[in-house]
């Protein structure tokens, strides 16, 4: 068996103090995530979050700073994630567009309420974005070579 872990690209939105989140289906839980997926072939790291964000919440972002990058194995399936994430400002809510096929819905959560869900949390990896968040760590998009 071969093994390659699976690059991820995902986006901590704030907005007026929420972060907006998804309420999805991964593994047959229901469990909850920040807009998040994989990169696609031909496309940015940046494309791809806005991409991935728009898809599953119907909210257009821009992306302006980078994060940071999470390392993470998922107990439920063996599989390795390298999530890049990024921060992104909301620009506009897309009403009538439908959210991917596993997304349940968006939403958008305090801090408090986030890490309230600990283990409806998809991975550590979202609240450990948020709180870098909150800390104030950012990176200019240009640390990237795209």
């Amino acid at each position: 068996m071969v093994w390659f872990p699976h690059i991820t690209v995902a986006t901590v939105v704030e907005n007026q103090g929420r972060f907006l989140l998804v309420e999805e289906k991964a593994d047959d839980l229901i469990v909850y995530n920040q807009p998040a997926g994989h990169l696609e072939a031909d496309e940015s790291l940046i494309q791809a979050a806005e991409r991935e964000t728009l898809e599953e919440t119907a909210w257009e972002v821009r992306v302006t700073d980078f994060l940071g990058l999470y390392h993470y194995v998922s107990p439920v399936n063996g599989i390795t994630y390298v999530r890049h994430c990024f921060i992104a400002e909301p620009v506009r809510l897309h009403e009538d567009r439908q959210l991917d096929q596993e997304i349940l819905r968006a939403v958008w959560l305090a801090p408090d309420q986030v890490r309230a869900l600990g283990p409806q949390l998809r991975s550590p990896a979202v609240w450990q974005g948020i709180e870098d968040y909150l800390l104030g760590i950012r990176y200019p998009l240009t640390i990237l070579r795209l």
